[in-house]
């Protein structure tokens, strides 16, 4: 019993655990990944705010999942940090005190590199996974995203999270 429970705390502590950001050799500055990827999820489909869709607690889901592989949550924290150091380059500030603009534009800059493409494909995939997915997994909120799309979700409907 008390692996599994140190085993639970320690991938929650993926979610929590800061991103340091480095500026040559000093800190720059600190943020955590779930904060980063809440922003970035409001930069790639703004509509999801304005339904009413959270991501960030089906984030919490894949990073706590046994079935999500170490290497994918990796490569999402990774991505986070990469992200992060792209904005420090060019802008001298985290990602998530950048503006909408300058958002966009690292977004558009990390898309052309291998490991960017993959890290923005990933993440619109977990992101369309919470909007459509059943409400159970904390993303959906009263449906909102099958309400856009005029969706009627399937029957019979989960009790409990499968993930």
């Amino acid at each position: 019993m008390t692996t599994f429970s140190r085993r639970n705390f320690l991938s929650a502590g993926i979610l929590s655990s800061a991103v340091f950001l480095m500026d040559g050799c000093s800190l720059f500055g600190i943020t955590t990944p779930l904060k980063t990827l809440g922003v970035m999820h409001k930069d790639l489909f703004p509509k999801a705010q304005s339904l009413g869709i959270q991501t960030a607690p089906y984030m919490s889901l894949v990073f706590n999942h046994p079935r999500i592989s170490k290497a994918d949550k990796e490569f999402l924290k990774n991505g986070v940090k990469w992200l992060n150091e792209e904005a420090v380059k060019e802008y001298k500030s985290a990602y998530t005190k950048l503006s909408r603009k300058d958002r966009e534009s690292i977004l558009r800059s990390i898309s052309k590199t291998e490991w960017g493409e993959s890290f923005i494909y990933d993440v619109m995939s977990y992101m369309f996974e919470a909007m459509l997915g059943d409400p159970i997994y904390g993303g959906n909120n009263k449906e909102a995203g099958w309400k856009w799309l005029a969706f009627t979700g399937g029957e019979p409907r989960p009790k409990e999270p499968y993930l």
